[in-house]
């Protein structure tokens, strides 16, 4: 188990361009591993788990390496060193490198894993929201389960094939997958491997969606031949398991802000086959206005903090401010106001969120049922997904259903 310098060295450009320059970690580890053509599997494995690793731990690692943003070349490379400490790597005499004190680093993190805000490598203020929505123990608990990798979760795509054919092509591939349980459309893989190289993913067989986002869609009682109006489509994860669920029978609306996010939905649906789905751009509220009252279903993926997804996405950690979070509550606020005017009577609103705190979730859902649309509504049930217990993101979803008019 030894160092390569040109792995090194594509890791710091990348930590770089993260830290000091404010690009996204999966833009700039996408970009990393086409750097050399002539890297192999394990290569391009370490390249992306270094980088996503530092990027998680980068508060502890700091600490331990006695710098301060913005990381100049020779912190960038100091924080490594603790790194591949920590992690085993015999130290090669590397000018960069030169003079790691192994033994400090090692009786550094021993002190430092005693306190939850470095063992778990978070800003004071998500430590202190955390505490004060969750609770210590809670938190505690839940920051510990967004600090583990992912698992790689696919959705097997109903419209084209089934979980056990699926199953058995990838297998062929030395694809090992494993069923979930409760979840019908949903294979685990048992070892991370690159899927979107396969001719099954080519094809639109799957799509990569984490198990508790695969909960929404049925969540909301889809059925064929219905209206369905997805309000924040995004690329449209959720978008595509519910054309799946209708068996492209009725019309299911797929809303935006963003132009290029439906583009991105669109060569994802002509991928899997999907084509009762309708593009339309949120670019006034004549849009919504529209369609008032004409929807049988109509799903709200609002926008969050994110705060149940680190896992997967640990430079979250990083780029969100306390600031955003306080404004992100009035636009779920108004969005849940707006979009919720789309179900007709007799519909159903399924509004979620990929966060564990109650002010989004919960307290939102409490405050909207207060208001002169709210009144209209009644709450059916909701779902608090915790990543500590089901082992995958933290979710939120609440069904309610739209009162029948006398």
């Amino acid at each position: 188990m030894r160092l390569h310098r040109n792995l090194v060295y594509t890791t710091i450009d990348s930590l770089n361009a993260i830290f000091n320059e404010g690009e996204y970690a999966d833009k700039v580890v996408a970009r990393a591993l086409k750097k050399d053509k002539r890297w192999g599997s394990s290569d391009r494995k370490f390249v992306a788990e270094t980088i996503y690793e530092i990027v998680r731990w980068k508060r502890l690692y700091m600490e331990i390496a006695g710098v301060k943003e913005p990381f100049d070349r020779d912190q960038l490379w100091r924080i490594f060193a603790v790194w591949a400490v920590l992690r085993g790597y015999p130290i090669p005499d590397w000018r960069q490198l030169e003079g790691t004190p192994e033994r400090k680093i090692k009786g550094r993190f021993d002190e430092l894993s005693k306190i939850r805000k470095y063992r778990e490598s978070i800003p004071d203020w998500m430590d202190e929201l955390g505490v004060k929505e969750l609770g210590e123990d809670v938190w505690t608990k839940e920051i510990a389960a967004q600090n583990r990798q992912a698992q790689v979760i696919l959705r097997v795509n109903t419209l084209k094939t089934t979980k056990e054919k699926l199953r058995a092509i990838l297998m062929d591939l030395n694809i090992e997958t494993e069923f979930l349980k409760d979840q019908p459309d949903a294979l685990v893989l048992k070892e991370r491997a690159n899927v979107f190289l396969t001719d099954a993913f080519k094809e639109g067989l799957f799509e990569v969606q984490d198990a508790s986002s695969q909960l929404v869609a049925a969540f909301l009682d889809v059925q064929p031949g219905m209206r369905v109006v997805d309000t924040c489509a995004g690329a449209g994860g959720k978008t595509l398991h519910m054309a799946s669920l209708m068996q492209n029978k009725g019309q299911l609306i797929a809303m935006d802000l963003y132009e290029s996010k439906l583009k991105q939905l669109k060569l994802r649906a002509k991928r899997n086959g999907a084509f009762n789905i309708e593009y339309r751009i949120i670019d006034s509220t004549k849009v919504i206005k529209k369609l008032h009252e004409k929807a049988d279903r109509v799903l709200i993926d609002a926008p969050c903090s994110g705060l149940g997804v680190l896992k997967r996405n640990p430079d979250t950690k990083w780029k969100l401010q306390p600031e955003f979070i306080d404004n992100i509550r009035k636009v779920q606020a108004e969005v849940l106001e707006n979009y919720s005017k789309i179900v007709k009577p007799g519909g159903k609103l399924v509004y979620a969120t990929c966060s564990v705190l109650p002010s989004e979730n919960q307290e939102q859902i409490k405050h909207f049922l207060t208001t002169e649309t709210g009144k209209k509504f009644t709450f059916v049930k909701d779902s608090k997904i915790l990543a500590q217990e089901s082992g995958f993101d933290g979710f939120y979803m609440a069904l309610l259903e739209r009162k029948k008019e006398l």
